[in-house]
């Protein structure tokens, strides 16, 4: 039997269908890149935007397709999606399982169960569950970069987010089966690891004769060897310490970017969306960052037109933009999530056309921060990890600076996996041309 698995949404999805797959090769499951010769086929959802939803509704018809040319093919959503809309996909009768975020166990036991009639389904969560017994197939392409979550869930509540209700509550992982990952995919080749989770600065783990915080953690797998590099994902601004900041430019290993979610530029807006932080705070962590780190890489979030955005406030997302200078930035109209305290008790009052607006005028300015600061780096050496072809020309190489920043160079004798020292001779406003 083989599997086929979509996933949508975050580097922490992929994660999560690395270990679905570990799950299911225990049950019997092959995994299979090709929908059409799989004997199960799932999506693994995310829900943080409708945008996101509505794909799956178009992928579940695809699915369907399937279901109907070959007879006892299973069909299921998996991930966030299938925590909030359980009932709704049931009902469609187009899957046969819906699992949430802390249930994947049980999906031999519910893959055992299913029959024509009886569809399954488990979106329980769980306050411990972290899957930190699992080892997971490894899905990248190149062998070179591996994702390791640390924890799971969310305590924040930010009030326009699904997260909180779609993964549960935030728990952290066992330091020493972390370490224990990282240093097996290093064993493997691997030269890259990624610590991921919903707020990886609150990562928080106790046992009788320790505790360690993110700063520690960090600390552990930069140890595993040197030229392992260590990337992180994603920090929030309330939370990242000025230990996380000291230890990242104590060890060169550690890569020098941070993303680090602003939202707004606006302190009300920043109250109403109960982020916990100020304009003032989330400045002063950025000097922080840039007086230890700096050539630090900064990327962020932003959300046009979120409940009662006023102009003035829009303005200040713009200055806050211009005044940080962030490298790049994920920029979306706020989109309204039923179930979250936002839907509950604020008015979605910003018009559409007005959020477009607004976002094109972020979009228009972060194009031009992301020029400024890739031009910086003019004249500069900086050691990638080369990762592959370039996609424009495949006799250049590409690969990653330390700040996250893309160069593509000549190939040479250079090899997917080598380290490289590139001087950046030009650039684009997401690409520096080095040689």
């Amino acid at each position: 039997m083989k599997a086929y698995i979509e996933t949508y949404g975050c580097q922490m999805n992929v994660n999560d269908t690395e270990v679905i797959f570990a799950i299911l090769e225990k049950a019997g499951y092959g995994r299979t890149e090709k929908m059409e010769e799989a004997d199960l086929i799932l999506a693994n959802t995310c829900s943080i935007r409708d945008n996101a939803e509505q794909r799956i509704w178009g992928r579940i018809e695809v699915f369907q397709q399937q279901r109907k040319a070959r007879p006892g093919v299973l069909v299921g959503i998996v991930g966030c999606m299938a925590e909030r809309l359980k009932d709704k996909l049931l009902d469609t009768r187009k899957v046969d399982l819906v699992v949430g975020p802390d249930a994947y166990r049980s999906l031999p036991r519910l893959l055992a169960a299913i029959t024509p009639d009886q569809p399954q389904m488990d979106v329980l969560l769980s306050r411990d569950e972290t899957y930190a017994d699992i080892t997971p197939v490894r899905t990248d392409k190149n062998g070179l970069s591996a994702f390791i979550s640390i924890m799971r869930g969310c305590n924040n509540v930010c009030s326009y987010c699904v997260v909180p209700y779609t993964r549960g509550a935030e728990r952290s992982r066992d330091a020493h089966s972390i370490v224990r990952e990282a240093c097996d995919v290093y064993q493997k080749g691997y030269k890259e690891v990624t610590l991921l989770g919903q707020n990886v600065d609150s990562y928080l783990w106790k046992s009788e004769t320790e505790t360690v915080n993110f700063a520690g953690l960090l600390a552990r797998v930069a140890a595993i060897a040197p030229d392992l590099r260590v990337r992180f994902a994603t920090s929030h601004p309330k939370d990242i310490s000025d230990e996380v900041i000291e230890t990242m430019a104590a060890h060169e290993n550690i890569c020098k970017h941070i993303h680090l979610p602003v939202q707004s530029g606006s302190t009300r807006l920043l109250e109403k969306m109960r982020r916990k932080y100020s304009r003032e705070w989330y400045l002063e962590r950025v000097a922080k960052i840039r007086s230890l780190i700096p050539d630090c890489g900064l990327t962020t979030d932003v959300i046009a037109g979120f409940c009662s955005e006023t102009l003035e406030d829009h303005q200040d997302t713009l200055s806050l933009m211009e005044e940080v200078g962030f490298d790049w930035a994920f920029m979306f109209a706020y989109s309204d999530r039923p179930g979250t305290l936002a839907n509950r008790t604020m008015a979605d009052d910003v018009p559409a056309a007005e959020k477009n607006r607004r976002l094109n005028e972020i979009i228009e300015l972060q194009n031009r921060k992301s020029l400024e600061r890739y031009r910086a780096q003019i004249g500069k050496q900086v050691q990638v990890l080369v990762e592959g072809p370039s996609k424009r020309n495949p006799a250049q190489l590409c690969g990653r600076a330390s700040n996250n920043m893309m160069c593509v160079f000549p190939a040479g004798k250079l090899k997917v996996g080598d380290y490289a020292t590139v001087t950046v001779v030009d650039c684009t406003s997401a690409t520096l041309i080095c040689e």
